[in-house]
Formats: structure tokens, C-alpha cells, sequence
């Protein structure tokens, strides 16, 4: 049976039809004893079905370790969304892990529709920051499908993602993942997470989280 309603597909072919570059979704899972695994591969398949520029690659988490260390994957159902750069596939460190159903859908679209352009809308001062920035940062942003403020926190994680080879954003959806929801002290949504070091509450505007991520960098070089 099929995820999305004929309305709703109708509306994802419409969305999906402005891609400029091919979009390639892997989609990282198991047959076994993993919740929401079937469903996330399926809205992934159903949505790449709307688009001749989006295609889908499955990997099995426990046998194929070669892909599962090449992007750094530690939990499934895990989705890793590549945009074509000159010819190539590149990995833009955009990350979603659990099903992205809910509100967490119009994430996935917007993941879908920047890695293929390639560019992303972020203000000024946040470009100058990554340009000049030396240390990883991690965002790890918790949701959950019902949250509504939670899609900005996703999108702008993944919008600072795409603008730099330095970082990377992860959508996690905590009713999957209870453990990490304990071990980050998760008790709303949005929380973000920087570096292990760094949180952040709320679906902040960029400027605050700009802040937070200069908070990382000064924590990584050991000045706080």
C-alpha cells in the first residue's frame, strides 16, 4: 500500500519538477529489527518515483560496511542525500536518521530540491563564519514527526551542510532512537546538538545558532 495519497504524490511530482541537478538517496537498512526500516525505504523509493532526477541506491547496514564506513553511518534507518556536482554524485553531509514522515516531510523535500542546486539562502555573516572555519562541526538536530517548528531547525542544519565540506547535519527523530533521547537529555523538540559540547533549544533564527556554532569552534580549539 502505497505511503503517499494521490494528492500528496501529485504534489511532490509539482515540487520535484524544478531539480536542476540528479539526486541520489541512499538509503541505509536491514530486513530485521529495525523500526521504520520497511517505511523509510518506501517513501524514499515512492518519492524518487515522482522524479526522473532522483534515484535511490539500498544498502544492507550489516553487510555492506564498505558504504556503511564511507559515509559514517552508526544507526538505521538512516537516508544520505548526494547532489550531482560537476559531473559526480557529492556527499553533502545532509542526513536524515528515522523515517522523515510527519512534519519532517517537508525537510526531506527541501533536502531533495537544495543538494540539487547545489546553493543554499544563509545570511552573510553566517558564509564569512563557514568560509573561514577549520574544525568539523556535527549538528545533530532531535525531532519528532508531529513537531512543527521542528522542519526549520532540519532544513537549516542541512542548509549550513551543503554551504560547507565541514559540516554535517543530521536529522534524528528520537520516538526511533529512545536511547539517544535519554543520553542528550532530549525533553522538547527541537533540540540541537553541536560537537557533543554545544545545545540549543528551540527552532532558534540563524543568528542565534550562528552563535552556538562559534561556541562550538571556540569549545573544539580548547578557548572555553
Amino acid at each position: 500500500m502505497p505511503l503517499l495519497d494521490p494528492q500528496t504524490a501529485s504534489q511532490v511530482r509539482q515540487e520535484l519538477a524544478g531539480l536542476t541537478g540528479r539526486v541520489r538517496i541512499l538509503n541505509f537498512t536491514q530486513n530485521f529489527e529495525c523500526q521504520y526500516c520497511l517505511e523509510t525505504r518506501q517513501i524514499a523509493e515512492e518519492v524518487a518515483a515522482l522524479s526522473d532526477k532522483v534515484e535511490v541506491e539500498v544498502y544492507n547496514f550489516v553487510t555492506d560496511q564498505d558504504q556503511v564506513q564511507a559515509y559514517g553511518i552508526d544507526k538505521i534507518p538512516a537516508l544520505v542525500i548526494l547532489g550531482e556536482s560537476d559531473g559526480q554524485f557529492k556527499d553533502y553531509g545532509v542526513r536524515f536518521y528515522g523515517i522523515p514522515s510527519g512534519y519532517e516531510f517537508t525537510s526531506f523535500l527541501d533536502a531533495l530540491k537544495s543538494v540539487s542546486q547545489g546553493e543554499v539562502d544563509l545570511m552573510p555573516q553566517t558564509r564569512q563564519f563557514l568560509s573561514q572555519l577549520t574544525v568539523p562541526l556535527h549538528i545533530q538536530v532531535f525531532v519528532t514527526p508531529t513537531c512543527p517548528y521542528c522542519p526549520r531547525a532540519v532544513m537549516l542544519a542541512h542548509h549550513l551542510a551543503i554551504a560547507s565540506d565541514l559540516v554535517r547535519g543530521d536529522m534524528v527523530e528520537v520516538i526511533e532512537f529512545p536511547h539517544l533521547a535519554q543520553k542528550y537529555q532530549v525533553m522538547g523538540v527541537p533540540r540541537i546538538v553541536i560537537n557533543e559540547t554545544v545545545h540549543q533549544e528551540g527552532a532558534v533564527p540563524e543568528p542565534y545558532l550562528l552563535a552556538r556554532l562559534q561556541e562550538a569552534v571556540l569549545r573544539a580549539e580548547g578557548k572555553v
